[in-house]
């Protein structure tokens, strides 16, 4: 019965996502507080309650809920999105030492994301940590690009990647 309500809130969620659609994610959210209400201490249920204010634009609503799914012990890929919804929510509110330390954890923990690395990129940017910024966007460009002009200067924008402040 409450999987059945969580995966139906799941679905209301991602279609008013896709469709930008707020009385679908509304609805999604009547639900998922619903569900909240009566599973208080369901890790999946607090992330997905999260991520349904996230998508409403109530970022700040969105923290405790997020927060409380990691202290619940919320594991796996629904472990992965929170930190990157928690540490965009804190960056996208200006909480930008927050953002930083969440988002480090997420590619501590998940090292192949490479949307949790360049949000951890933007959040480096605000705490003026330019260099490291700088490092892994092109570090996670060049690592991702078909384009042949960048392709065949790989080699070399790969090593200024690690090394910014060198000339010669």
């Amino acid at each position: 019965m409450m999987r059945d309500r969580l995966t139906e809130a799941i679905q209301l969620r991602e279609e008013g996502r896709a469709k930008q659609d707020r009385a679908i994610l509304e609805e999604a959210r009547t639900l998922l507080l619903d569900l909240l209400a009566a599973y208080p201490d369901n890790a999946e249920i607090n992330f997905q309650t999260g991520v349904v204010h996230d998508n409403l634009g109530l970022g700040r609503e969105a923290i405790p809920y997020y927060l409380q799914a990691l202290e619940l012990g919320l594991a796996g890929p629904d472990l992965e999105r929170c930190l990157l919804g928690l540490g965009s929510t804190y960056r996208a509110l200006g909480y930008y030492q927050q953002a930083e330390e969440t988002l480090r954890r997420g590619v501590r923990q998940f090292p192949d994301n490479r949307a949790l690395q360049v949000f951890l990129a933007i959040a480096l940017y605000n705490t003026n940590n330019y260099k490291e910024s700088v490092e892994l966007l092109l570090t996670n460009l060049m690592e991702t690009t078909s384009d042949e002009k960048l392709q065949y200067f790989k080699r070399g924008i790969m090593y200024y990647a690690q090394h910014l402040d060198e000339t010669w």
